[in-house]
């Protein structure tokens, strides 16, 4: 025991220092659907609304569910025009400029609740669908049907739907990702995923071996790739990133007070990283293959933590794994050369080729599979430990396209 002036001494010195106070975890929040999202051939973002509920029927299609929240770190640039002035001092003359990142504390999703993830993969497979589809699944009275973008029946482009709580205090942004021409079929916006894909995705241009059309003209013979050519070739404005960042300051606009939230399955969810990582949003993107390095070439400035972006992927899978690469692989019979591995922020990964007996394939992609066969039922190995989901951790020595080498390289004749 300290004696009474020692203790009298220690008290007076720590009363100097600030309590720091935790805020109290944040309620669960409830959403609704109020706006389907689309942006038309001419990169032109447009909203549909949805009605608000109208008959017995659209009661029975709208049961309510939870989605949990916890307080999170983000870092937010002072404006998005000082953070596009950084990104073209990078891109045109290789210099860094500072930023001055104002750290936010916000209300996120509860990634360590497996409700919560259940609940945001269902938004983001509904992002592929209509309402009525019969594989729309029900989220329920607490989301508040929003915009779907994008679904004329010949709409190309960019789709997904805006959910909104019902005091419009947060909002989520859920991305359509890839539509199924990895399994052959898809749909409408087959042929822009796949050029999206092909160039956010791939080492150079898509060039997998001499037999395929590339979709740039950077590569410079054997494993050589122009760096500076593969890094214009994203400034296209109608690159899915740029109609990304378009829709974010449009919903902005329709919402200035609310907290935004992005997600999305597979390209969807690589693109909700960039777009979160540009204006500090919370991010969930399941089966998303690798944004790393798109970031890095978009020359996207880097907050001083990614940590509001969380991946939720499984071993099983070989395009969010990055291996379903190589000439003889399913993506590139496909015509996809999905080549990155790498991912921002952390990630949540389910071994399921360990713990399930799972086979690597790429059959195992798709969003349902996640909802019904992952997140629908307690994860053994977690539930050991006393988690609802496996630990949440960053990928940091991770290494893609390393048989490629990216310099300054002459046009061949």
């Amino acid at each position: 025991m300290l004696p009474t002036f020692l203790n009298e001494i220690l008290v007076h010195f720590l009363s100097f220092f600030p309590t720091i106070e935790h805020p109290a975890s944040p309620p669960p929040l409830h959403f609704e659907l109020r706006h389907l999202h689309a942006t038309s051939s001419s990169a032109r973002v447009v909203f549909q609304d949805v009605p608000p509920l109208a008959t017995s029927m659209d009661m029975q299609l709208n049961r309510s569910f939870t989605v949990g929240t916890r307080h999170i770190r983000s870092y937010k640039a002072p404006s998005y025009e000082s953070q596009w002035a950084a990104r073209f001092r990078s891109m045109k003359f290789s210099q860094s400029q500072p930023l001055n990142w104002e750290p936010e504390i916000v209300p996120g999703p509860d990634v360590e609740s497996r409700d919560t993830l259940l609940q945001l993969a269902k938004m983001s497979n509904n992002a592929y669908v209509n309402i009525g589809d019969p594989s729309w699944y029900e989220l329920g009275d607490q989301w508040n049907n929003t915009y779907p973008f994008g679904w004329e029946p010949d709409e190309d482009g960019f789709r997904g739907q805006v959910y909104a709580t019902p005091d419009n205090a947060t909002v989520i942004v859920s991305i359509k990702g890839t539509s199924a021409g990895v399994l052959g079929g898809g749909g409408p916006t087959t042929k822009k995923d796949k050029l999206n894909d092909n160039l956010l995705f791939s080492c150079c241009c898509a060039r997998v071996d001499w037999t395929w059309t590339t979709v740039c003209d950077c590569h410079r013979g054997g494993w050589k790739c122009d760096q500076e050519c593969v890094e214009n070739a994203l400034i296209e404005e109608s690159l899915f990133y740029y109609v990304g960042i378009n829709l974010y300051n449009n919903l902005t606009y329709i919402y200035p007070d609310s907290k935004i939230w992005v997600i999305g399955h597979s390209l969807g969810g690589s693109l909700a990283s960039l777009v979160g990582v540009t204006f500090g949003a919370p991010v969930v993107a399941f089966e998303a293959p690798g944004e790393k390095m798109a970031a890095s070439r978009l020359h996207l400035p880097s907050a001083p933590s990614t940590q509001h972006i969380t991946h939720v992927y499984h071993t099983a899978d070989p395009i969010a794994m990055g291996t379903c690469n190589g000439v003889l692989s399913s993506c590139a019979i496909a015509g996809y050369a999905m080549e990155s591995r790498c991912h921002l922020g952390k990630s949540i990964i389910y071994d399921t080729v360990s713990n399930s007996s799972w086979s690597v394939d790429v059959r195992t992609h798709g969003i349902v599979a996640v909802i019904e066969k992952i997140l629908s039922n307690p994860w053994p190995p977690s539930v050991e430990i006393g988690r609802e989901v496996p630990e949440a951790a960053s990928e940091d020595d991770c290494i893609e396209c390393y048989s490629w080498d990216f310099g300054t390289y002459p046009m061949q004749e």
